[in-house]
This record gives structure tokens, sequence and C-alpha cells, in this order.
């Protein structure tokens, strides 16, 4: 390649390669990050069967680090000048191109599904406070978790209990708990403040905020690092 002059080419070809490396490891990174669940919303995902937005951030990770290894042999290729090393590494390189687009898809398809409150409502009312099974517990602990540390009440606010019926009715009836008191506000040693003032809804001694909002950004900032950002690495790497 260096005796038909093609030495600008090569140095353009090891540069965006340089940048694939890099890219490839920030891929596997952002994706190993949300795979490991860091704001625990797996149960309401799995539960509803949508949690195809991790299967995206596994084949992300895959993807993150083939493209690193892909962006090192394209670079010796290039230096070396062979057709065939070449020929290898785009075929490679397509294979691994389509297996993102599909981790981007599925992550941002699965997403749009679960962003939406009446969803994750239904599913708490129906499973909230029901011992039956693995599933219900799980999405008894994770409710329990979140409304106690975002300091938050059901998806919309603590009406949630009270306007509509749920399983965690069947167990306490509304004059004995409105609403879980997960809702209460507590002292620095978890303590209820004022069970009473919780039960009859006053201000500040019950978490009047929903908590849709911290569950969608959990959701929204898995699909950004795994369907946004490898799309915005495809769109470095296709030219």
């Amino acid at each position: 390649m260096a005796e038909k002059g093609s030495g600008g080419l090569v140095a353009i070809i090891v540069f965006g390669n340089v940048v694939i490396m890099l890219c490839g490891l920030a891929l596997f990174a952002e994706t190993i990050w949300a795979t490991t669940d860091p704001y625990y919303v797996y149960p309401v995902l799995g539960a509803t069967g949508k949690d195809d937005v991790f299967a995206g951030g596994w084949i992300g990770i895959f993807c993150g680090f083939s493209f690193f290894v892909l962006g090192l042999y394209g670079i010796i290729a290039a230096i070396k000048g062979s057709r065939t090393m070449i020929m290898v590494y785009l075929v490679l390189m397509m294979i691994v191109y389509i297996f993102e687009c599909a981790s981007c898809i599925t992550s941002f398809t699965h997403r749009d599904y679960m962003i939406n409150s009446n969803v994750i409502k239904t599913q708490m009312l129906a499973r909230f406070a029901d011992n039956t099974t693995a599933t219900s517990m799980e999405i008894t602990n994770f409710w329990k978790r979140v409304m106690l540390d975002k300091q938050c009440c059901g998806v919309d606010g603590p009406k949630d209990w009270t306007d509509y019926y749920s399983t965690f009715r069947t167990s306490f009836p509304e004059a004995v708990a409105p609403w879980p008191f997960w809702c209460c506000a507590r002292d620095d040693n978890f303590q209820i403040l004022n069970a009473q003032a919780c039960r009859v809804g006053l201000a500040p001694y019950v978490y009047t905020t929903g908590c849709f909002q911290h569950i969608g950004h959990a959701i929204n900032s898995y699909t950004w690092g795994i369907s946004w950002f490898g799309f915005a690495i495809l769109m470095w790497t296709n030219p």
C-alpha cells in the first residue's frame, strides 16, 4: 500500500480504528454498568416480561469488546497492507455492527413499553403485599426500598392506593392503612414520625410525590447507555 502512495489513507484508517477501540471500551464499560443494575429495577422489568433491556446490554458487552479487538486488528491489517486481513476485518466488523444494531433496537423498543406509568401501576397494585410467589415478593421488596429511599409513595402518589383496587387492600383495610406504611415519613432511625398523621394523609408525615420519576430515570439511564451511546458508536463506525 505504501508503494501506491496511500500512506495518508493508512493513517486515516489507523486513526479511525483507534477511536473505535476507545469507543468499544467505553461501550463495554457502559453496558456492564447497566447490566449490573445499580438502580435495582430488574424485578419491575422481569415481572412484566420486558427485561430485554438487559438482554440488549449483554449483547452490547460482547459488541464493545469486539469493537476493541477488531479496531486493533484493523490497525495491524492497515499497516501490513494485507488485502486478506482487510477483507476479514470488514466481514467481522459487519457482523459485530449488525449485533450492535440489534442491541440498540432491542433495548429501546422495550424501554418504550416500560416508560408508562399505567403499566408499572398495574403491576404494583396487583403484586405488592402478595407473598404467594417469589416474583411478587421481589416486587414488594422493590417498592418498599424505593418508597423508603426516595421518599415517595406509589407510582403517581399515595392516592394510587385509595383510588384503585389492590392486593394490598385485601390485607389492610383503608381505615387501618390507606397506603403502605413505607409511605410514611421517618426519622434518622427509620422510625415513623407520626403514624396517625400519616394515616390521615397530613403532610409532611406522608410522602406525597410518586415514585414513577425515579423508576423512569433508572430505565432511561440504562437505555441511554445501551441504545443511544451504542447508536452513536455505530454512526462513527459506519464510515
